[in-house]
């Protein structure tokens, strides 16, 4: 079947626009099995998709084949924002709201609305390209890795619940989840800048926080509550977002604290409350001082660990030289890449933490996927555990240089999902 390739504009009041529009919108909530949409979140849909100037493409059945009609058999959509790559803010693809029909699976569908985008990537100077998978089983034939980890946990708060030696020279405050916003938002972009990893939020990103719009129901959040954080000088450093739940517990949805000893703060004052035995939190970071600093650490129970962010490299020499390096060294790494993109030799030299990068014919030293690279690229595993997994081909002693190079010892992190 000759399937229809093509991009919707969502700038596009036409009517046959908008009924294309909301056809594509309607096979998205289909492919991960929501309700069909009310109004209101087809226009927040619209509207948060211009402001991001989100490309969508999609897969429609050609006239005349039943079936045929507006809604397509699979979505793909894009924008660009940035990667906290360690040393700078890297321009960045991130891919959202991939699809397609259970009556139209293996043809070849994804593989097309795909690679017409890391293409398009690739022609704007777009050098990395991420997404936040469902499934761990699909993307690396694309050469997407996972580069960071969602880590969830459980803290029994009853009593007992207490911290061996901390003192807040600040205070906490509850505001309204729309009151609290510019606050929210100012420390979140504080953190995207320092934090490796991070990547910077979309804008439905506001709708969710201020409980205007929930994706899940499709109507106002009024469970939401927000607390924020203020230090000694009454500046805003750090929000938790939370909803109570059943059989007393508190589930938060996001926390970010700008010092440590703010994010203890927030964790005293969640504990703490009353009519609460359990506080869950499953993007939990990994350098968070909680457990060490409680009175009894098995407090603290990791209930899971996942895949999270997914990395694709696009432009290799751009991409490394984004990010930090352990010590000096050279290496020459092989990339081998079946759509082209980050395909080659290249030699990279590092110096007072920062890569040199260029193609060359010498012999390679060290050969991966680009697959491996993606998950490499953060150093979310390191080097040596991914050369004992047949991850990555080397001698000993290359594999050695690179680790020594490629391996850091701050953790990345991120929690935007999208």
């Amino acid at each position: 079947m000759d399937y229809d390739f093509a991009l919707l504009d969502f700038s596009d009041d036409s009517p046959d626009a908008a009924a294309r529009r909301r056809g594509w919108i309607e096979a998205v909530l289909r492919g991960f099995r929501d309700d069909r949409p009310e109004d209101d979140s087809v226009e927040r849909w619209i509207r948060h998709y211009r402001a991001d100037d989100v490309t969508v493409r999609g897969a429609w059945l050609p006239e005349g084949e039943l079936g045929a009609g507006p809604m397509p058999v699979a979505t793909y959509a894009s924008l660009d924002k940035t990667l906290n790559a360690g040393r700078e803010l890297l321009p960045l693809r991130m891919i959202t709201d991939v699809t397609t029909s259970a009556a139209h699976r293996r043809r070849g569908l994804l593989r097309r609305l795909i690679e017409d985008d890391l293409s398009d990537a690739v022609a704007q100077g777009v050098p990395m390209a991420a997404l936040t998978a469902a499934e761990a089983t699909i993307y690396g034939r694309w050469g997407f890795g996972p580069a960071t980890f969602r880590t969830g946990v459980t803290v029994d708060t009853t009593p007992g619940f207490g911290f061996r030696d901390f003192r807040d020279p600040g205070r906490v405050e509850l505001l309204e989840p729309a009151e609290a916003w510019p606050h929210v938002k100012a420390v979140f972009d504080t953190f995207h800048a320092r934090q490796r990893g991070s990547v910077a939020w979309p804008s439905p990103y506001e709708d969710m926080h201020t409980g205007a719009w929930d994706p899940s129901s499709g109507g106002a959040n009024r469970k939401i509550r927000v607390v924020v954080h203020l230090d000694a000088g009454g500046t805003v450093d750090a929000f938790a977002i939370w909803r109570p739940g059943e059989d007393k517990t508190v589930k938060v949805d996001e926390m970010v604290a700008l010092t440590p000893q703010a994010q203890l703060a927030l964790w005293s004052f969640l504990g703490d409350m009353d009519q609460t035995a359990k506080v869950t939190f499953n993007l939990f970071h990994p350098e968070d001082p909680l457990m060490w600093a409680l009175t009894d650490l098995d407090r603290v129970s990791t209930t899971e660990v996942q895949e999270f962010l997914w990395l694709r490299v696009l432009d290799l020499p751009r991409a490394l030289a984004a990010r930090p390096w352990a010590t000096d060294g050279s290496v020459v790494v092989e990339v081998d890449d079946p759509q082209g993109h980050a395909a080659g030799r290249f030699a990279v030299t590092t110096a007072d933490g920062e890569a040199t990068v260029v193609r060359t014919d010498d012999a390679a030293d060290v050969r991966l996927s680009a697959e491996t690279l993606g998950s490499l690229y953060l150093a979310a595993v390191p080097v040596r555990q991914l050369h004992r997994a047949g991850r990555l081909a080397g001698s000993e002693d290359s594999v050695r240089r690179f680790a020594a190079m490629a391996d850091l010892s701050e953790p990345a992190y991120s929690l935007t999902g999208f």
